[in-house]
C-alpha cells in the first residue's frame, strides 16, 4: 500500500512502527458551531481510511481530538451568555449527530483538550527546561520557533519566507514574530487552570502534541487532517513534539484537499457557507458522504444543487442493484448452476479492481468505479429473467455489501413494507392471476400516487 506523504511530497509504500498495527491522529473540530461541509470532507475521508486499513488487517487506534477550550468557544459562550463547558458540550452532540448521519465510526478515542490540561502543562514545562520555550509578565509561554532548525519542514517553506508574514499582535510580548502561544494567561472572565506560570488555559496547538503523545506515543505512524492545517497548526505539532521528546513525531503526514462551494471559497461573506446539517435535511447526510469520496482526497471538490443531486441519482443505482440482489438472494432457489463459477470469476475482479485503488494512494474515485463496475455485472448477470441459484445470489450480495462497506455507503437498509401497502400489492397479485387487468393497474396507479414503484418479476413482486 502506497500513501502520499506531505512531509517527503511523494508517494511511500506504508511501514508502519508495528507490524500489523497502525497509529492514526486526526485533528478533530473546535466545537463552537453546527459542523460545515468543509469539515465533513477530513471526516468522511480518514474514517473511510480508517476502514480500508482495517479490512486490510490491520489494528487500527484512531484518535481523534476535540478543541474545547479555545477563543472561539468563549466567544460563543459570551454571545449565548453562557459558558464553554455548555457550548463545547452542546456542540460534542451536535457533532455526534452528524458524524452518525455520515456513518462515521467513533474514534477509538475522543479525547478533549480540557481533559489533558496537567499533561499539557508537563510538556511545555519540559519544553521551557530545554530552552525551547520561555513566559512573559503577563503569564503567557511562547515557543521559540528559530530554535527549531527544521522549521518549515512539512509546509517546505523557510523560516526567512514565513517570518516575512508574522506580525505581533496587540498585548502579545514575543521575543519574535514567529513565536507561537503554548500558554495562555487568563484574562478576566476566561476559564482557567493553575500552572507554574499562574492561572492560564492551553494553546491551540500543544493541545494535538499532547493528546498524541499520551494516547499513541511519542513517535507515531500517521497524521491527517485538511490542507489548511499543514501551516501553522502541523508545522507548530512537530516543532513542539520533537523539541520536547528527541524523536520524529509522525512518519507519514496526509492531508485532504479543499471544498469549494459553486467553485468558489466557502465563506459567510459570499453566502455560500453550509452546514452538514443544512444539506442533510435537503438531501440526506449519505450524498454528503459519497460526495467527499466521488474525487481522489488530495483534489480539491466542489460542491453545488447540480453536483449534490448527482450523488442522490448515483446511490439510488447502487441501492437498487443491492435491493433487486437482496430480493433475489432471499427468493430464489438452492442449487448452484453451470457457468455460475463463471460469473462468481467475472464479479472477482472488481474486487481486485477496488482493491487495487485504495491500494494507490487510497483513491477512492477509482473504488467508487469498481463498485459501479461490479453493479453493472451483477445486474447484466444476476437477475430475474436468468432465474440463478441462492448461492450465487449470496455470493454477489455479500461482495457487494464487503466492498460498499469499507467505503461506508449503502447503510441505510432498506424498510419493511407497510401493513396497508403490502394488502394492496397482494390484491393486485389476485387481480393478476384473474386476469383482472383493469383492477391490477388500478392499483399500480394508487401505489404510484403514493410514491410507490412496483416491479414485477418471475419471483414476485418488488418495490423499487
Amino acid at each position: 500500500m502506497k500513501i502520499y506523504n506531505t512531509m517527503t511530497r511523494q508517494k511511500e509504500d506504508l511501514q508502519t512502527i508495528t507490524p500489523n498495527e497502525v497509529k492514526i491522529y486526526a485533528c478533530g473540530p473546535t466545537v463552537y458551531n453546527l459542523i460545515h461541509i468543509g469539515n465533513a470532507r477530513p471526516i468522511c475521508v480518514f474514517d473511510t481510511f480508517r476502514r480500508y486499513l482495517e479490512y486490510k488487517g490491520y489494528k487500527v487506534t484512531f484518535v481523534q481530538n476535540f478543541t474545547d477550550i479555545d477563543d472561539k468557544i468563549i466567544k460563543k459562550a459570551n454571545e449565548e451568555n453562557s459558558d464553554y463547558l455548555t457550548v463545547s458540550e452542546k456542540y460534542i452532540a451536535e457533532y455526534k449527530k452528524d458524524a452518525k448521519g455520515l456513518n462515521v465510526r467513533e474514534a477509538s478515542v475522543h479525547p478533549r483538550a480540557t481533559e489533558n490540561v496537567r499533561q499539557i502543562i508537563d510538556m511545555v514545562k519540559t519544553l521551557e527546561d530545554k530552552g525551547y520555550a520561555y513566559s512573559t509578565e503577563y503569564g503567557d509561554v511562547y515557543f521559540r520557533t528559530n530554535k527549531f532548525k527544521e522549521y518549515g519542514k512539512l509546509s517546505h517553506q523557510p523560516l526567512e519566507d514565513l517570518e516575512a508574514g508574522a506580525r505581533i499582535q496587540i498585548g502579545e510580548t514575543k521575543e519574535d514574530p514567529m513565536d507561537f502561544a503554548l500558554w495562555k494567561g487568563a484574562k478576566p472572565g476566561e476559564p482557567s487552570w493553575d500552572s507554574p506560570w499562574g492561572k492560564g488555559r492551553p494553546g491551540w496547538h500543544i493541545e494535538c502534541s499532547t493528546m498524541a503523545k499520551r494516547y499513541l506515543g511519542e513517535t507515531i505512524d500517521i497524521h491527517c487532517g485538511g490542507q489548511d492545517l499543514v501551516f501553522p497548526h502541523h508545522e507548530n505539532e512537530i516543532a513542539q513534539s520533537e523539541c520536547c521528546n528527541g524523536v520524529p513525531f509522525a512518519h507519514y503526514w496526509m492531508h485532504n484537499g479543499y471544498i469549494n462551494v459553486d467553485n468558489k471559497k466557502m465563506s459567510k461573506s459570499l453566502n455560500n457557507f453550509f452546514t452538514v446539517r443544512d444539506v442533510a435535511e435537503k438531501y440526506g447526510y449519505e450524498p454528503i458522504r459519497y460526495l467527499m469520496l466521488s474525487s481522489h482526497y488530495r483534489s480539491p471538490i466542489n460542491y453545488s444543487v447540480d453536483i449534490i443531486e448527482q450523488c442522490q441519482s448515483a446511490l439510488e443505482r447502487l441501492y437498487n442493484c443491492r435491493d433487486d440482489l437482496q430480493f433475489l438472494a432471499e427468493n430464489s432457489p438452492s442449487g448452484e448452476k453451470d457457468g455460475e463459477d463463471t460469473i462468481k470469476e467475472l464479479l472477482l475482479t472488481h474486487k481486485n479492481d477496488f482493491v487495487t485503488a485504495m491500494d494507490d494512494d487510497f483513491n477512492t474515485a477509482d473504488g467508487i468505479t469498481a463498485l459501479f463496475e461490479l453493479a453493472r455485472d451483477i445486474n447484466s448477470n444476476i437477475n430475474a429473467q436468468t432465474k440463478p441459484s441462492k448461492e450465487l445470489c449470496v455470493f454477489a450480495l455479500h461482495l457487494y455489501r464487503e466492498i460498499a462497506d469499507v467505503l461506508g455507503l449503502l447503510y441505510t437498509e432498506k424498510s419493511g413494507v407497510a401493513d396497508d401497502v403490502q394488502t394492496l400489492i397482494d390484491q393486485r397479485n389476485a387481480a393478476r392471476k384473474n386476469k383482472d387487468w383493469a383492477t391490477a393497474d388500478k392499483i399500480r396507479e394508487e401505489l404510484k400516487a403514493r410514491g410507490i414503484t412496483i416491479k414485477d418479476t418471475p419471483n414476485g413482486t418488488i418495490i423499487v
